[in-house]
């Protein structure tokens, strides 16, 4: 059988903590991610239990009638729970080094570790489709894993929403991009 599992990056939020909404062109966003889900058939959906991951999928979940499960290992990861000024070259480093680990916080491995479990429990279910939906750097590390190529740029290049299909045939996962921003463009 052949199993997909759509890797959905939340919709446009208002900040970075757990409980950080989605904005208004969020909102607007999850309906259109509702739209975009309409074909094919989803049998599952499973969230990070941030809010704004959970918003992001409630559209689809209504209009499915699919509860979402909420699993703690789709959390983002934590860089540091120092503050970091130069986070953004803390976390260039940790694409190159995925040991490497910042004060209170997850290597890159730990959090690849954590992601991959989900997805590899998903692809040993009986379910075909199913929906996760994370956050930008916890995505990144799970393409990264069965794309070795997908960098800091490419996490960079991220869009919210961002959606990436994972299919399993043949005991071998095959990757694609669904989803740029062009769609999202004329959402206000």
């Amino acid at each position: 059988m052949k199993k997909k599992i759509y890797i959905v990056r939340h919709c446009e939020a208002q900040g970075q903590p757990s409980e950080a909404q989605l904005t208004e062109k969020g909102f607007k966003q999850a309906i259109y991610l509702s739209e975009f889900f309409s074909n094919p058939k989803i049998d599952r959906i499973i969230s990070s239990p941030f809010l704004r991951a959970i918003q992001s999928v409630e559209p689809i979940s209504e209009e499915t009638n699919i509860k979402i499960e909420i699993d703690e290992r789709l959390s983002e990861r934590t860089l540091s729970t120092t503050d970091l000024p130069d986070w953004l070259e803390k976390l260039k480093a940790t694409f190159d080094d995925l040991e490497l680990k910042f004060e209170g916080g997850e290597s890159s491995k730990e959090a690849m570790n954590r992601i991959v479990n989900v997805v590899d429990e998903v692809f040993k279910s009986e379910t075909e489709n199913t929906i996760i939906v994370t956050h930008g750097n916890l995505m990144s590390l799970l393409l990264k894993n069965y794309d070795n190529s997908f960098d800091f740029d490419c996490w960079k290049n991220l869009s919210n929403p961002d959606v990436f299909l994972l299919s399993y045939t043949n005991n071998e996962v095959n990757m694609e991009r669904l989803w740029r921003e062009e769609p999202m463009k004329n959402i206000k």
